[in-house]
Parts: C-alpha cells; sequence; structure tokens
C-alpha cells in the first residue's frame, strides 16, 4: 500500500493537502475517490491514461473509485482552457459519448470495482430554488479568479452566464457523492476545490484535491490531444502504439515513463541511461504490456524496422478495383488515404506518395495496374497493395 500511495505521490503536481492525505490514508476508512469525465471527448489516449492509472492503484489499496459521467455538464461544456463558448452538447450526444468513453476506460480500470454515475441523476432533479441556493455558496469575484474567464473578460470576448455555473455544478458531484479524494489534470485545478469549498459549506469534510500533469504529444510542445494528431491512442493498434513511441522527443521520454507508466524510478533510470533508441522500444513494450498483448511485441519490433529500412512489409492489405488506369489523388481518395484532392496533393508535394517503392512527383500521374498491380505507400507506415479485379 505504502509503495502505491508513493508512486501516485511521485505523479503528483499538487496535492491540498498532502497532511490530510496522509490522514485520511492511514484511517482505515474505504475512501471514495472520485473522477470526473467530459463525454464530449470520447477518444482516450494515453495522455487520459495518467489519471486513471492513479485510480486504478487506488482499487488495488481496497478503496472505492466513483467514475462520474459528467452527461449533464457535458450539455454545457467546461470551456477550460479556451478562449471561446464550447458549443452545447445534446442529452443524446453525451450518453453515446459515454459508453464509448467507458468501454476505454476499463482498459485500465477494474470494472468490478469501478461505480459509474452520471451526474444528471442529481442536477437535472434540481429546482430553480436549488440553483439559487448553490450560487449563494460562491461570490462572482471567486468565480472570476478562473483564469480563463478572467482573461475573456478583460479582453471582451464573449463568457456566458451558465459557463459561470460550471464550476458549482462540478463541484456540488462532491457534494453528492461525499468524495474523499477528488483527482483531475492540472487545468481542472480551480474546479476540483471548488468542490472542496462546497462541501464545507454543506457540512461534509472538505474532499483531498490531487492534480496530475498534462502529458505533453509527440511534437513535444502542446499538450496530448487527438485533435492536435500528437496522440498514442489506447485504442491504436499494436503497431501504431510501436510506431508513436518511436516519435516521442528524446527530451520527454522521461516524462512519458514516469507518468504514463508504473515503472519503478530505479528501473526508469536503468532504462534511460542506456541506448535511447532502445528506450523507446522499452516505452513501446511497456504500452503493448499494458493495453495489448506483450507477445506480439517482437513481431512488431521486426515489422517496424523492416518498413523503417525502407522494406515493403509482407502483410499488407489488398484493394481492388475495375479501373485500369487512374489518377494518383483519386487513387489516395478511393483507398481512404486521404480525405481529399487537397490533402493528396499535399502529402505528393512533401514527397510522402510512393508507388512501388519509387517517390511520386506528378499529382496528374496515371497509375497503370499490371497483372501484379502496384504497392502504394502513404506517409511512413500506410501501405495497400492495389490490384485489378
Amino acid at each position: 500500500m505504502n509503495s502505491d500511495l508513493e508512486l501516485i505521490k511521485r505523479k503528483a503536481v499538487q496535492i491540498f493537502s498532502e497532511e490530510d492525505l496522509e490522514n485520511k490514508i492511514n484511517s482505515g476508512k474505504k475512501l471514495i475517490i472520485k473522477l470526473g469525465a467530459d463525454p464530449s471527448r470520447p477518444d482516450l489516449h494515453i495522455g487520459h491514461s495518467v489519471v486513471l492509472r492513479v485510480l486504478r492503484q487506488f482499487q488495488n489499496m481496497g478503496h472505492e473509485v466513483v467514475f462520474v459521467v459528467g452527461d449533464f455538464t457535458g450539455m454545457i461544456g467546461d470551456p477550460s482552457g479556451k478562449s471561446k463558448t464550447r458549443p452545447a452538447l445534446t442529452f443524446e450526444e453525451t450518453r453515446k459519448s459515454a459508453q464509448t468513453y467507458l468501454l476505454q476506460a476499463t482498459k485500465i480500470l477494474d470494472k468490478d470495482k469501478t461505480k459509474i454515475v452520471f451526474n444528471s441523476e442529481w442536477l437535472s432533479k434540481m429546482n430553480f430554488e436549488d440553483v439559487i441556493r448553490l450560487t449563494s455558496k460562491y461570490t462572482v469575484a471567486r468565480i472570476m479568479e478562473r483564469d480563463d474567464f478572467k482573461n475573456r473578460f478583460e479582453n471582451n470576448l464573449p463568457l456566458s452566464m451558465h459557463e459561470l455555473l460550471y464550476p458549482l455544478m462540478q463541484g456540488y458531484d462532491s457534494v453528492e457523492l461525499k468524495a474523499d479524494i477528488e483527482i483531475g489534470g492540472t487545468d481542472q485545478t480551480f474546479n476540483l476545490l471548488v468542490g472542496r469549498e462546497l462541501q464545507k459549506d454543506y457540512g461534509q469534510e472538505s474532499q483531498i484535491v490531487m492534480t496530475f500533469p498534462l502529458l505533453v504529444g509527440l511534437d513535444g510542445k502542446e499538450k496530448m490531444s487527438k485533435s492536435l494528431d500528437n496522440y498514442i491512442g489506447l485504442n491504436d493498434e499494436p503497431f501504431e502504439k510501436f510506431r508513436k513511441s518511436m516519435q516521442i522527443p528524446d527530451e520527454v521520454l522521461r516524462q512519458y515513463f514516469e507518468l504514463a507508466t508504473d515503472l519503478p524510478s530505479d528501473r526508469i533510470n536503468e532504462i534511460l541511461s542506456g541506448d535511447i533508441r532502445n528506450a523507446h522500444m522499452e516505452f513501446a513494450k511497456e504500452l503493448l504490456k499494458m493495453y495489448d498483448d506483450v507477445n506480439d511485441f517482437e513481431e512488431v519490433k521486426a515489422r517496424y524496422l523492416k518498413i523503417a529500412s525502407g522494406d515493403i512489409p509482407n502483410d499488407i492489405e489488398v484493394f481492388e478495383t475495375e479501373e485500369n488506369d487512374i489518377n494518383i489523388c483519386d487513387l489516395l481518395l478511393k483507398i481512404g488515404f486521404a480525405n481529399s484532392k487537397s490533402e493528396a496533393k499535399r502529402m505528393i508535394a512533401g514527397n510522402g506518395v510512393k508507388i512501388n517503392s519509387k517517390i511520386v512527383t506528378d499529382i496528374n500521374l496515371a497509375v497503370n495496374l499490371n497483372n501484379d498491380g502496384v504497392v502504394l505507400q502513404f506517409g511512413k507506415n500506410k501501405y495497400k497493395r492495389v490490384v485489378k479485379k
């Protein structure tokens, strides 16, 4: 139990407060550990795994994890770090996204030891009197301490009244659940602390708040995000996890080991003291061990090394077409490599398209499908053999 707690504390940025955390843990009480989830972003990546793995460690210590799906608050959308109001989702959209979220989250959490709740269960039942009573617990001045609210107000950017209620609604979730500990990313610090204060106002013992780092993306600069295409997805295929692991900038690889794996510090130091390329492979191996089948590692590694050396892999998908001569951009669209002709042209201009290992430079090229067909490569790792029916 002590080793689990030390690992949790190692990953945390701030704990409000560490002394209270120690007292709660040593009390012998089965604690309620809360994590709120925004169902508007259902595709999870290893950046999300940072807090999910902390929850799993609390489960290992015998505590109860309550996974709060913000289906009601998702209809508002928390604009943390955003410069504008987030479009509201419908109730049906939040529920649909939540199902996808849960399927991925239980890749990490013990499904049998995880309590799933939806905050619409209590927030949708509040009447206007209840809302007035809740808003009386917090001043406008305190709400405007939140950086993104303050910046938007000072820069005359739209700031809707319903957005100001979001921290109170999230905080009230803690009151309803009588949470002992709430965890989240550093971008949620303000909201989590509101819950801590509201519990006191409602006569409860204040929850411990623990914030954790936001994992930097594969670009080494921005927060990991699917919209920025700098992520490693929990549902990525093993080869994709390996390939993306090799793209992690060397200078942030330690952060990936410390936040996205449960390896002890001495093992991380040992790995990083050796060859850096091998260290990337060790990280990929850990990912496969956690989310896939580590027995596939050597096969995936061999395939990656073959492609990296310029060879064409053997196990590529075959695409059949009735056309004999087809424009290269149309072909890239047809087989699903490019989403538009503009993207196809950009990839060709950037030397990102090859036919039978030769770079394509002409966007007007007519691809002739002979008896054997052609092997089309898009980017570094997308291959298809295109043949005539």
